[in-house]
């Protein structure tokens, strides 16, 4: 028993190499290199790009928690060069119209004033705007979690900066990240709604993109032996009903007990 509980207590340091791996494989972080991309995420980043690249206007992509809905945001960013595309990347929405502008400007990294007005901000966006219209560059917001807006008319203020635009382009991409109920948050916003041009929805990992799941983010972090087998990876999809960050969290404890048990592999 001593034994044992010594094991557990030093897991944090050891069960990396005990499984013969570089790094913790499961962390719920979204990493790019540990993203592991089944046929509707690639579905998704492909159609959320070619929304960004011909200036679509607006799209969504929404999911249960812990779908991989941020990894897909994130993913963008890495992938789209900074020369050419400009982000902006809310993560914490709850803000009123005011603060959101704020928020905006913020992660453009375009200075105000301490306290600035509505129109300074709109004027300070606006103008970059046309900077990057005039460089040759794409402007892109991304709201993540943006089913916690509570304020309607940050909704409103949201879709209103898709009005700045040209007559064959909008200078501007947005882009909603959220949970499922935010569809039906989106409903009630009829002209914000009817601007998005794409809503994507992330449906959970079936039983075959879970074991591909594990085994890519095992191999990412140095596996080169199969240490889940098949009946082990079945159950792990049943209980965690296909959800990333819950295949995430049931597959570190498995690694820790198992190594706490001295296992060859988790069955």
């Amino acid at each position: 028993i001593l034994f044992t509980k010594s094991l557990i207590f030093s897991a944090h340091i050891m069960y990396e190499e005990y499984w013969g791996l570089k790094e913790k494989p499961f962390q719920n972080t979204p990493d790019p290199r540990f993203v592991y991309l089944s046929e509707q995420h690639l579905e998704a980043a492909a159609l959320l790009i070619y929304t960004i690249k011909e200036n679509k206007g607006a799209g969504m992509l929404t999911g249960e928690y812990g779908s991989g809905k941020t990894v897909i945001s994130r993913l963008i960013f890495e992938i789209l060069p900074k020369d050419i595309f400009d982000f902006a990347i809310v993560t914490n929405p709850q803000l009123n119209p005011a603060e959101m502008l704020k928020e905006i400007c913020f992660q453009f990294s375009i200075k105000t004033s301490a306290s600035p007005t509505k129109n300074e901000l709109l004027e300070a966006l606006n103008d970059r705007f046309y900077s990057n219209l005039h460089a040759g560059k794409h402007t892109i917001i991304i709201i993540d979690e943006a089913q916690t807006i509570l304020d309607p008319l940050t909704f409103e203020e949201v879709r209103l900066l898709l009005n700045f635009q040209l007559n064959d382009r909008f200078l501007t991409t947005l882009l909603l990240f959220g949970q499922t109920e935010l569809r039906k948050k989106i409903k009630n916003f009829r002209q914000l709604n009817q601007r998005i041009v794409l809503k994507y929805h992330f449906n959970a990992l079936g039983k075959v993109d879970t074991e591909k799941y594990v085994n890519y983010r095992l191999h990412v972090a140095g596996a080169r032996r199969k240490i889940f087998t098949h009946d082990a990876l079945h159950l792990i999809w049943e209980r965690s009903e296909g959800i990333p960050r819950v295949i995430n969290a049931i597959a570190d404890w498995c690694l820790l007990l198992g190594y706490s048990k001295l296992n060859d592999r988790i069955e």
